[in-house]
């Protein structure tokens, strides 16, 4: 391989791969290499899948993956320096996370441009999450820093302590739709506790994902931080690779049951962090205006594409005239239209893949019997815009209120009560996250202890301190979420028990 000058460049999904058509009178770019060794080196691979803009519909990128050679040839780097990498003092790998984070955070215009023009994403928001990464990166270096084993009480003749230890190599998989603090989290928590790492961004955010990986690995040595570009056949060979002892990843709920099956087959270790379904329960008593913003930032955020975004509404009968009229004025007027415009309020779904899933649970709602208070399809423009759309009346068998729609859609359930609301916002697949909205200390309460997910939120949709940690329940996932538990799940325990030899006597 040879060393290249970094590109600019994108990729496709297996859903929308396709091979760019020269009449649409714009050559797209192409992203053809990856970091191996400490250096940028071109792709190999004669496999191409492209991607079209989120916002216009043309050509951008043309994904080059990775062939399973090249896959093999990461790996082993990584192999080969996981003995010097995990001997590296802890402040000297903090300190390369410091640089790291240093250059991120210099380059966040860039960065969120790329994720802008990648997934649709807002450009001010995009730019915040590039910052967000950065800091993600510095707070790993401080934590990372913390407690690595504990002594134990045994005879006072003898050394008991219980080490943590790195696991060796580690493949990190990472999402489009939040690309930039996803990877950072996992990065950090492995590259900090000693590991070595083999990384593949998400091919629907590839130009985005390359370019916070390359920003990163340049502050390692050589081998510690491989960068692989590539699809779910990319994916698949890191994650079935022997040489790989941990697989941290963030994405689809299929993606990583099948992460789970195929490495768990060879008694590899998976962190992972999928899908969701969260609801949201409205109280009885609630301002209407202020809880009709909650589910308005829940629900269309990013449009709709978080895995915490807000997909079920539970409205006490008592409040669900007066929300649901503040929340349709807001999606009603809510300013569509190009993410890199400031007046935008929302941007384009991902793709049209993305979009034909949220038009089909649209659909079905509506034909079982749900209202279109705002919304209700897809705009009339070029791109993969879907107006947002507030449901009445939706039910439990829907797909809307069952299945993970990804996109601006608020599906409302009346309810007759807090405790019913409770007992419907506590079923289904997932169980990432949820919120509840309420007046009352006895029904926050109530809610954090009976709801079975990974992180409750009360009275604020978004939010939280650093260094929370939170393990996903049920489809949503496996393993301890960001913060100091990361950081554990990144290591092995080890028991060493050492007593004084025994010399001969004079």
């Amino acid at each position: 391989m040879t060393t290249t000058p970094v590109p600019t460049t994108v990729a496709a999904t297996p859903e929308d791969a396709r091979t760019p058509d020269p009449a649409d009178g714009v050559a797209p770019e192409r992203l053809a290499a990856h970091v191996l060794d400490g250096r940028v080196a071109d792709a190999l691979g004669t496999r191409e899948v492209a991607r079209v803009s989120p916002v216009d519909g043309a050509p951008t990128v043309v994904l080059v993956p990775a062939t399973d050679e090249e896959v093999a040839q990461a790996v082993a780097g990584a192999h080969a320096a996981r003995r010097a990498w995990r001997r590296t003092a802890p402040g000297e790998r903090a300190a390369a996370l410091r640089t790291a984070a240093a250059r991120v955070r210099e380059q966040a215009d860039v960065l969120g441009a790329v994720l802008s023009a990648d997934t649709g994403r807002l450009l001010p928001t995009s730019v915040e999450s590039a910052r967000v990464a950065a800091d993600i990166l510095d707070e790993a270096a401080t934590t990372g820093l913390g407690a690595t084993g504990r002594t134990l009480a045994g005879d006072p003749l003898a050394l008991d302590v219980v080490r943590r230890e790195p696991h060796g190599v580690v493949a990190v998989i990472t999402p489009w739709n939040d690309p930039f603090p996803a990877a950072a989290g996992l990065l950090a928590a492995a590259l900090v506790t000693g590991n070595t790492v083999v990384h593949k961004p998400s091919e629907r955010s590839p130009r985005a994902g390359w370019e916070l990986a390359r920003l990163v690995a340049e502050a390692f040595p050589p081998g510690v931080l491989q960068v692989v570009n590539g699809d779910g056949a990319t994916g698949a060979a890191i994650v079935a690779d022997a040489r790989v002892a941990l697989v941290a990843q963030v994405g689809s709920s299929a993606t990583g049951r099948a992460i789970a099956a195929a490495a768990g087959a060879r008694g590899a270790r998976v962190l992972r962090e999928n899908g969701g379904k969260d609801p949201i329960v409205v109280d009885a008593g609630v301002d209407p205006a202020w809880a009709a913003q909650q589910i308005a930032t829940g629900a269309f955020t990013n449009t709709g594409q978080l895995c915490t975004s807000v997909e079920r509404v539970y409205l006490h009968e008592d409040a669900a005239d007066a929300v649901l009229a503040e929340l349709t004025a807001l999606a009603r007027d809510m300013r569509v239209g190009d993410p890199a415009d400031p007046a935008t309020q929302l941007g384009p779904l991902v793709d049209e893949a993305q979009l034909a899933v949220v038009e089909s649970h649209v659909d079905a709602a509506v034909a079982a019997g749900a209202r279109v208070l705002a919304g209700g399809s897809r705009l009339d423009r070029p791109g993969a815009f879907y107006a947002p759309t507030v449901l009445d009346g939706c039910t439990a068998d829907m797909a809307v209120m069952t299945e993970e729609t990804f996109g601006p859609v608020a599906a409302v359930t009346r309810v007759p009560d807090f405790a019913t609301a409770l007992e419907l916002a506590d079923t289904g697949a997932y169980g990432l996250a949820a919120t509840v909205l309420t007046p009352r200390l006895e029904h926050a309460l109530e809610a954090a202890e009976a709801l079975e997910v990974g992180t409750v939120k009360v009275n604020a949709v978004f939010g939280g301190a650093p260094g929370g940690s939170a393990d996903p329940r049920r489809e949503s996932g496996a393993g301890a979420g960001y913060g100091p538990d990361l950081l554990a799940a990144m290591t092995v325990l080890k028991a060493v028990h050492v007593e004084a030899a025994v010399t001969p006597t004079a």
